[in-house]
Order: C-alpha cells, then structure tokens, then sequence
C-alpha cells in the first residue's frame, strides 16, 4: 500500500489557476464574437499615433458603402488568393521565404486575413509573440467571420496616412469624396500606398505609386473578370 496522501486543499489551490486559463482562453474568442457584429473603437496602432500627435481621423462605413473597386484594388495589390484560402496563403509564404533567403529585401507573405487580425487584435512589431497571436486571430476571424466581415473590417481600420483610418477618411483625405464614388484609378492608387501609407501619397502620386497603382488597376480587371472578389462583392 502506497505511503502517499492526498492533500485536500489541492483541488482548492488549483482552482483560480484553472479559472485564469479560462479567463486568457476566453478573452480572445470573446472579442472575436463581439466584432463580428460591433466596429472596433479603436486599435493600438491608432491610440500609438494619436500619442504620437497625429490625431484619429477613422469613420466606420458599411461595406455597401464602399466602392467594389476599393475591394478589387485591395485584393489585386495585396491578396489575390482572399477568396480562396483560409487565412495563409502557403505559395506565397514560401515565395516569400525563398525571395528572404537570397537576401535582398525582405518579403512579406501576409494575407488581408491576417493583416486584419493584427490590425484589431494586436501590437505592431515583428516579434513571434505576436505573429504566433496573429496565427490564432486569424483562424478564429476566418471561422467566425468570414471573408465579407474581414474584408469590411480590414478597410475600416487600415491606415491610407498618418492619423487616417478606413476607406471612408481616406477618400475624404485624398480625393475630397465619399468612399463609396471612388473611380477605379483613385481606388488602385489607393490600394497601391497601403505598403508604405506614412511615406506614399495617393493624390499627386510620385513615379513609383503611379506605376503600381497602373499595374493595380490593370490586375483589377482580372479580379472582377475572374471572379476573384466574388467571396466579398457578391
């Protein structure tokens, strides 16, 4: 017969640890559900900018009120497979791995899916913690969500300038307009700056966002003519 005795108390001590995993497991799923249905009031990246003295313009809009274009253009410049994977586009993480070991500059293989996640949910730096949080975000918006919600939710809150959040304060900023008249160049122009949206200007481009904004608005045309959008503009 074992000498060994079980303590009593130790379902007891166990107790609040189980509660707190409960609690850490939650807190993500819970905030997924909530903005599956209510805007995001606001995220990091904006409260940091704000801090930094360059305001907060960020004004929600339905996607019905924004321009299909604006979906077309986001989708040919930053994800062509949206409609098709389910959160990682895993051809152009490898394209981008292998573009990273030849050395050169780096590559990113990140899709609207994912970007949407670190955008609501998280800080931005590049460390693992947060992409390793990026990975499980984005599993959860694709299963709650769906891809209409994401793409809603990722022209909402991405950055066109300093201070200027969403496709509605973007057209308003850049061409005086409501997102939702946007013309097919002002939406590829704006979709061609979203790499570098500090540094790039959509109206009165420079040479470089001229040119891919033209390479925008001609793949734009394979999206609607291909149906590559049809997840989100049907």
């Amino acid at each position: 017969m074992s000498g060994k005795t079980i303590d009593p108390a130790a379902p007891k001590r166990r107790r609040p640890l189980l509660i707190l995993f409960v609690i850490v497991l939650m807190l993500p799923i819970g905030g997924v559900l909530i903005h599956a249905v209510v805007p995001p009031f606001a995220t990091i990246l904006m409260v940091q900018r704000a801090a930094q003295g360059h305001g907060m313009d960020y004004r929600w809009r339905s996607l019905n009120d924004i321009s299909p274009r604006l979906v077309e253009g986001v989708i040919a410049a930053e994800d062509a497979r949206f409609c098709s994977h389910m959160g990682f586009d895993v051809e152009a993480i490898e394209k981008a791995l292998d573009a990273n070991a030849r050395g050169g500059k780096v590559r990113g293989g990140s899709t609207i899916s994912q970007q949407t996640a670190k955008n609501v949910f998280l800080w931005p730096s590049r460390d693992w913690i947060r992409k390793g949080l990026e990975a499980g975000y984005t599993v959860l918006i694709e299963a709650v969500w769906g891809k209409r919600r994401i793409m809603e939710v990722y022209l909402n809150v991405a950055e066109w300038a300093p201070g200027v959040y969403g496709a509605e304060a973007a057209s308003r900023h850049w061409y005086g307009k409501s997102a939702k008249d946007l013309t097919n160049r002002e939406a590829a122009r704006l979709a061609a700056i979203l790499p570098s949206p500090r540094r790039y200007k959509a109206a009165s481009p420079g040479p470089y966002v001229r040119r891919r904004a033209s390479r925008i608005q001609a793949a734009m045309g394979t999206v609607r003519g291909e149906g590559l959008a049809a997840c989100v503009t049907r």
